[in-house]
């Protein structure tokens, strides 16, 4: 697997990004990094491009990012606008791959969640018809949006793996497919089992410690299950570690080193 790391959790500079920790990375053996896209489209084209020369210098491409939309662009309800939000995914697109990423996660609890008082199942057709749409841009950049289940304390839509995957299929576009998020995936009680019903579509790991969602310290009994599965379907795409760090420089090494060795534990055994 290649193992990168979410910057927008750990990061302490104003733009967000959390393009502060590419350096460290790099230095770490970390493959990539995945940064924040609402974000770096909240950026000016002249920062923008040093956030781009700084990748180059380092050497480390943004093979993914997370944080897709920002609150303000509203994905359900009376208030969804589709022109609107295609032209800022025309442009974060564009962004996104001068950066080098291949892969976007479509999370964005604040601008996909459904208002009070309107229909779940209204709002779920805008999701699916706003990712059908999402293809012929993604395929343009050569780019493949996640979904990303989040757990009911964060968003009241697609909260499981299962239902994520339902909405993938129901989707059903070459380049809209599902993220597995381990942190999301305990926090709903959901069985690592799902991982096997939905190997064709997964393109994407998440992971962190459940408990304070931290990086992962110890090895548990819940990693090796997690594991196991991706060993079951033969996955060897991307893993980000999207955790909160009070001392990152030793918590990502140890985290990755962490991950490295259960894998090979894992394939191993």
């Amino acid at each position: 697997m290649r193992y990168g790391c979410c910057g927008s959790m750990v990061a302490r500079r104003a733009d967000g990004t959390g393009i502060e920790i590419v350096e460290q990375l790099k230095e770490m053996g970390f493959d990539y990094i995945e940064l924040s896209l609402a974000h770096i489209m909240a950026l000016s084209d002249s920062d923008f491009d040093v956030l781009g020369e700084r990748l180059r210098q380092t050497g480390l491409r943004c093979e993914a990012c997370n944080n897709f939309f920002p609150p303000q662009i509203r994905l359900t309800g009376s208030a969804a606008d589709l022109p609107l939000t295609l032209d800022y995914v025309e442009r974060a697109f564009r962004r996104a791959s001068l950066l080098g990423a291949e892969v976007i996660v479509f999370g964005s609890s604040g601008a996909k969640n459904v208002p009070e008082g309107f229909s779940r199942d209204r709002a779920w057709m805008q999701i699916v018809h706003l990712l059908r749409a999402l293809d012929p841009p993604a395929e343009k950049y050569g780019i493949t949006v996640a979904i990303e289940p989040l757990n009911r304390l964060e968003s009241n839509i697609v909260n499981t793996a299962a239902e994520g995957l339902k909405l993938a299929r129901e989707v059903n576009r070459e380049h809209i497919q599902l993220l597995v998020d381990y942190y999301h995936l305990m926090m709903e009680q959901e069985s690592p089992d799902i991982i096997l019903e939905a190997a064709d579509s997964i393109r994407h790991l998440h992971f962190a410690e459940p408990e304070g969602r931290v990086f992962p310290r110890g090895l548990n009994p819940g990693y090796s299950a997690f594991f196991a599965r991706l060993k079951e379907i033969g996955y060897t795409g991307r893993l980000s570690l999207e955790a909160y760090s009070g001392e990152f420089a030793v918590d990502a090494p140890r985290s990755l080193s962490l991950l490295k060795k259960l894998e090979n534990e894992v394939w191993d055994g």
